[in-house]
């Protein structure tokens, strides 16, 4: 436990670092602090969309669900690709091109400042409850590895959040994610190449999986997971592409580097598909009493699945980097979560307020207001978290998905159809999720699982899946109900009642009006030379590893992984030009 426990000092060490190297490029302005001022290279845009999608979820509960249902859980992670698809298609550039500081102004834009302020509040609201799930799950895991007070856990974790957001802005929540998705990479390809080997290659793996390794235990119908897999790619789409969740990409330096980040971030994904799952899928044949010393969290033990694999399986250290890469996970996201919330605070109800009262203030103030801002967001985060962490009950995917399905979505579709459906009433996006949040409230209390078997003489359900029906029929009812409405509503729309109608053709000029910018500038070079830096570091910390006591093949693991880093932060610092030209992007 000592040289786990020194593993992750360093790594926080790296994390304030970060925040401290950036924090003069967060300090010029407000879009600086935001956004990056839109400057940002493809390859720290498509990690941080990467690492906003990934959370601890990925490593607690969906690893838990992983090692009791086997592949059904891919269904999420499936549709989380798809939707990096569709944003290289359509969405990624396009949310560049909406030359907006905060996706609070974007829907200012599209729908009037009406909505802009309505929604502004509601997704405020809507991130603490996501980070919330995010910390707790995070909270959970740590106090099991440290065997501490869960509330002691979850506080000092989101602290940290706090000091990098409210430090360095976006700029150190991108780099940090940037350097956090090297870690994350790092440890599935070091477990999985571990697990493979230990339990004797895929086909074994899958083999000797207990009961089925497609359907999973208590799974008598196998068209729910067919249904599960089909809805999950809209209802992902709905929920990452939508004007909420184009901050991804509005810190792009053009519309290009949008397009690029965005297939980096599918590759990313598309690599963890297989790789995250692996050793909670080999645990559960190697180990199927891994979850017994976890009594204490209940029917989240299994959650704890990968803490378990990596001390019977990985070399000494690894748990300390695994908990690095889940620290990773959880604080990127949590990181992005604050920043926009400032930003969208600062933008669309601090500085209108301001104005209707005919008061102006600086930029330097605004920037306070900020920091002030992502602090009492990340306060709130921890009260939240804390909270979840109450509701034993629930394992951390159900908590997910239940936010997901039944808040979320809800929200996301008047913001996703909105850049596609140009012609609505002012009224249309708020009456959508008035009519969505009625939708998610009459499945969970009418419309039921139990119900809906009954209509086709089904009596008897397993637990998992009237936890699998509920979810489909949620996020059928959305798809069908919910977005059926919002395309209604453009038959209520009258043009010479539109007062935002200039506005909002600008809107989509702007969308398909591609931002260009030189392909070389002093920041280019900023960025590339501080990262690849930071990197090289890295690698040394990792190479250290070796010198923990191990067998022969750990140590090389940690030898090889420190050399391929570094191998990567000495391109970095050597593709930093000398030469250099002016960008402006708009």
């Amino acid at each position: 436990m000592f040289y786990d426990n020194l593993v992750i000092g360093l790594y926080f060490v790296l994390i304030l670092a970060i925040g401290i190297v950036f924090s003069r490029m967060a300090s010029k302005s407000t879009s600086d602090y935001f956004r990056g001022g839109g400057r940002m290279l493809w390859w720290m845009v498509g990690s941080t969309a990467f690492m906003a999608q990934f959370s601890a979820v990925t490593f607690t509960g969906a690893a838990g669900k992983a090692y009791n249902d086997g592949f059904a859980i891919t269904a999420v992670y499936i549709g989380n690709c798809f939707a990096f698809f569709c944003a290289w298609k359509f969405f990624s550039y396009r949310f560049r091109q909406m030359r907006v500081d905060t996706p609070s102004q974007a829907i200012k834009r599209r729908f009037g400042s009406e909505n802009e302020l309505f929604f502004s509040w509601a997704l405020i609201m809507l991130s603490f409850l996501n980070a919330g799930v995010w910390l707790n799950a995070l909270g959970v895991f740590s106090s099991a590895v440290f065997e501490s007070d869960i509330v002691i856990t979850t506080i000092a974790i989101g602290l940290t959040v706090l000091f990098v957001s409210v430090l360095s802005g976006a700029w150190g929540v991108v780099a940090s994610d940037f350097v956090q998705s090297l870690i994350v990479v790092l440890v599935s390809v070091a477990c999985a190449v571990v697990a493979l080997v230990k339990v004797g290659g895929p086909i074994k793996m899958i083999n000797d999986f207990p009961g089925d390794f497609l359907m999973g235990p208590d799974m008598n119908y196998p068209i729910l997971l067919i249904g599960t897999f089909i809805l999950f790619l809209p209802k992902m789409i709905i929920s990452m592409m939508n004007l909420n969740e184009s901050f991804r990409f509005l810190n792009a330096k053009d519309s290009i580097n949008a397009r690029k980040a965005s297939l980096m971030a599918m590759a990313l994904t598309a690599m963890g598909i297989v790789l995250w799952f692996i050793p909670p899928w080999a645990s559960a044949s190697l180990y199927p009493d891994a979850t017994a010393g976890y009594a204490e969290l209940g029917s989240k033990a299994a959650d704890a699945i990968y803490l378990e694999f990596a001390r019977r399986a990985m070399p000494v250290g690894t748990v300390g980097l695994m908990m690095a890469s889940l620290f990773a996970a959880s604080m990127s996201s949590m990181d992005s979560a604050l920043n926009k919330n400032a930003g969208i605070f600062v933008r669309s109800i601090y500085q209108p307020f301001l104005a209707k009262r005919n008061k102006q203030t600086d930029d330097k103030k605004l920037m306070t207001v900020s920091k002030l801002v992502s602090f009492v967001s990340g306060s709130i985060v921890i009260v939240t978290a804390l909270y979840f962490s109450s509701l034993k009950e629930l394992s951390i995917f159900e908590l997910m998905i239940s936010v997901s399905t039944m808040v979320q979505m809800p929200m996301m579709v008047p913001l996703m159809l909105g850049l596609v459906v140009k012609k609505t009433p002012s009224w249309a996006p708020w009456a959508t999720i008035v009519v969505g949040l009625f939708v998610s409230w009459f499945i969970m209390n009418v419309f039921t699982a139990e119900v809906c078997g009954g209509l086709f003489g089904i009596e008897s359900l397993t637990k998992r899946e009237i936890a699998d029906l509920n979810i489909i029929l949620t996020i059928a009812s959305h798809i069908f109900i919910t977005s059926g409405f919002f395309w209604a509503t453009s038959l209520f729309y009258k043009e010479s009642k539109d007062k935002y109608k200039i506005e909002t053709e600008h809107f989509f000029q702007d969308l398909e009006t591609p931002v260009v910018a030189s392909e070389d500038s002093e920041v280019d070079r900023q960025q590339r030379n501080k990262l690849g830096a930071i990197v090289m570091v890295m690698s040394a910390g990792i190479f250290l590893m070796a010198l923990i006591p191990n067998p022969i093949w750990g140590r090389a693991i940690f030898i090889v992984c420190a050399l391929l880093i570094f191998i990567f932060g000495f391109m970095l610092k050597r593709s930093a030009k000398n030469e250099i030209s002016p960008s402006n992007p708009t």
